[in-house]
């Protein structure tokens, strides 16, 4: 039998290793601005066409490479970074295996042009699917200039697969911006289309925070800052009041790499319990500084994955570090007895003149039994009420003996008195039977309201579920996912009838957006002006919210256009009908009542009329379910 094993060809190999590493031209700006960073750059330009598809050009003024250099780059494995294998756990580089150009350049037509310090002129070097095309020299500013051309033009599936434009310049940003984040002091500015995304100065890492994300985040950032003989932890995490639901900024670096982590995100979370609600997150930015022999880089083939040797020792050094940045923001402040450049206010009693207490002066004789209402009116329309009844009769009336008065008093009796009650009891007697016929009606009526009132059509339970009485049982609908299908299908309609009306908002107010969810906002904007919306565009990331979809009474505008935006980014939809789906259920989840809400019965039946009026009542725009029977037979199964 022949031998059917063999050594692969370097190009295949190349094309394998990029399968692994370049996934998309989001992979190719990592790895080239990473490149760049190690270089020692100062100034880093990005520059993409049409989502990376075209072209992806990355200009930096780094150390730049000799003509051997440059060409033995492109070759597997070939890197500046380790020279033995214990190198691999000292490691304060980005890159180190030496298979990012080897793998770009197995998919893609490369022209590189590079220039060190030490030299008059550069040299230019191209290569087209891991074949050498040529190399000259060139005239050519200091550091290396890289373009990409044509990505996957060699592997057509590959190629087809790619997203949308806005899905692929998404990514990108999100490349970017996670790179950018943990090198504060590098200039960094990023063109899409010749239009200026990026153009970050250097800085702190607070400045660098804000000028990515808005200056308004800056009063909901708390410093976190913690060392250690296992390593520093510093960063920012947000007020528990910044929390939301959607579209969180939460990073981690270590050594300057961006990394997840889900279980250091429960950290940070477990610091905020009690104090954001259940399923919303809370921002933030932490950096960790660490021995690179305490963790292991080299586990994942796009090095966002990291193992550390004393994870649950960082662990709780994290979660106390945000423990105690959220307390000092909740301290109360102390009482400020700064008095310098305040008035001067006396000491009471400072001057001399004491005060005596306030005396109540009253009649211990007084007796209210004694007077009526008109004997405490005096002549001249004072009301006397530390008097006598004595003394008012010597004082205000003209009578000296209380048995003058007490006549005076009869003499005002009216004489015809009793006229006023002539007829009442005739008519007292004829009504008797209808007032007993009445009082029978009344009670048999209240009976019937009672019975309404004891047994109601629904019932809900912990003001999350309605219960209703069906043929085969119990049956057990969610209030929340239920208004949430109602609501779906009802705004889907009108997208597709175009009858949404809007209702302006009393005063506009302003929301901002990074670059990579303008480029979203961009792609739905048309769907969402249909649905209701309007929206001005203010310029630098910045829209005023002049009018929502009418009927969302209570919602605040800024968290129901920002919901909006962050699903349609984690949908990741290209299709036009998709999108529309997805703004539909977001804008469905941000209406529909909340779990929790308290219903009358009314509501309960207008809920569960409009859920079985619905194409599918059983299961929510997501898949969730929406209701569930308990049969007769479970029922009576419970109970023996």
């Amino acid at each position: 039998m022949s031998d059917i094993i063999q050594l692969l060809p370097d190009s295949v190999a190349n094309q394998i290793a990029a399968g692994e590493v370049i996934q998309r031209p989001a992979s190719v700006i990592k790895e080239l601005v990473e490149n760049s960073v190690d270089a020692g750059a100062k100034s880093i330009q990005v520059l993409v066409v049409d989502a990376g598809r075209t072209s992806i050009q990355v200009i930096d003024d780094g150390k730049g490479m000799s003509d051997t250099d440059a060409r033995l780059s492109f070759e597997r494995h070939a890197t500046s970074k380790i020279k033995k294998a214990d190198d691999l756990f000292a490691l304060h580089t980005m890159g180190f295996r030496g298979e990012a150009l080897a793998s770009i350049a197995a998919v893609a037509q490369i022209e590189l042009k590079t220039r060190q310090a030490s030299e008059d002129i550069g040299t230019q070097l191209s290569i087209s699917g891991s074949k050498f095309i040529g190399q000259e020299p060139c005239s050519c500013p200091i550091g290396s200039n890289f373009k990409i051309e044509n990505l996957f033009f060699n592997v057509p599936a590959r190629r087809k697969f790619l997203k949308s434009n806005t899905t692929e310049l998404n990514n990108i940003l999100t490349a970017f911006e996670r790179i950018v984040l943990v090198n504060p002091s590098i200039h960094f500015s990023l063109y899409s289309n010749g239009t200026e995304m990026f153009n970050l100065q250097p800085g702190s890492i607070r400045h660098r925070i804000l000028d990515i994300f808005g200056k308004r985040l800056n009063q909901d950032l708390l410093p976190v800052n913690v060392e250690t003989s296992l390593g520093k932890i510093s960063g920012f995490v947000g007020k528990p009041e910044s929390a939301r639901k959607k579209g969180a900024h939460q990073y981690f670096f270590v050594n300057g790499r961006y990394m997840k982590h889900p279980y250091f995100n429960k950290a940070v979370m477990s610091a905020f319990d009690r104090l954001v609600p259940l399923g919303e997150q809370v921002p933030y930015f932490i950096y960790f500084d660490v021995d690179p022999h305490n963790i292991d880089v080299n586990i994942h083939p796009t090095k966002t994955e990291i193992k550390f040797e004393d994870e649950q020792a960082i662990w709780q050094i994290l979660s106390a570090a945000v423990k105690e940045a959220v307390g000092l923001f909740n301290n109360v402040p102390t009482i400020d007895f700064d008095t310098e450049g305040k008035p001067e206010i006396p000491v009471f009693g400072e001057s001399g003149n004491q005060l005596s207490a306030p005396r109540v002066n009253y009649n211990p004789s007084y007796n209210p039994f004694e007077s009526s209402s008109e004997d405490l009116v005096s002549q001249d329309g004072e009301q006397q009420i530390g008097q006598t009844f004595a003394s008012k009769i010597d004082s205000n009336y003209s009578a000296t003996t209380q048995g003058e008065i007490f006549e005076s008093k009869q003499a005002r009796v009216p004489e015809e008195w009793g006229k006023l009650y002539e007829g009442l009891k005739s008519k007292t007697v004829s009504q008797e039977g209808d007032i007993f016929e009445s009082r029978q009606n009344t009670v048999v009526e209240s009976k019937e309201h009672l019975v309404e009132d004891k047994s109601p059509l629904h019932y809900q339970y912990k003001a999350k579920y309605i219960m209703t009485a069906v043929k085969s049982g119990l049956m057990i609908i969610d209030q929340h996912r239920a208004h949430v299908r109602i609501l779906y299908e009802q705004y889907q309609k009108q997208l597709i009838e175009h009858t949404f009306q809007s209702q302006k908002v009393l005063f506009p107010e302003t929301v901002r957006f990074t670059p990579s969810q303008q480029v979203v906002l961009q792609d739905i904007f048309s769907d969402m002006v249909d649905m209701g919306f309007e929206l001005t565009d203010l310029g630098g990331g910045s829209y005023a919210v002049n009018a929502i979809p009418m009927g969302l009474d209570g919602i605040n505008p800024i968290t129901l256009v920002e919901d909006i935006v962050h699903s349609a980014i984690d949908m990741g939809k290209s299709m036009k009908e998709e999108m529309r789906q997805s703004l539909s259920l977001s804008l469905a989840r941000n209406a529909a009542i909340p779990q929790g809400q308290i219903l009358s019965n009314e509501e309960m039946e207008a809920i569960v009329n409009g859920l079985f009026a619905c194409s599918n009542p059983n299961y929510a725009p997501d898949g969730k379910s929406i209701l569930c029977i308990l049969t007769q037979q479970e029922i009576d199964h419970l109970f023996g």
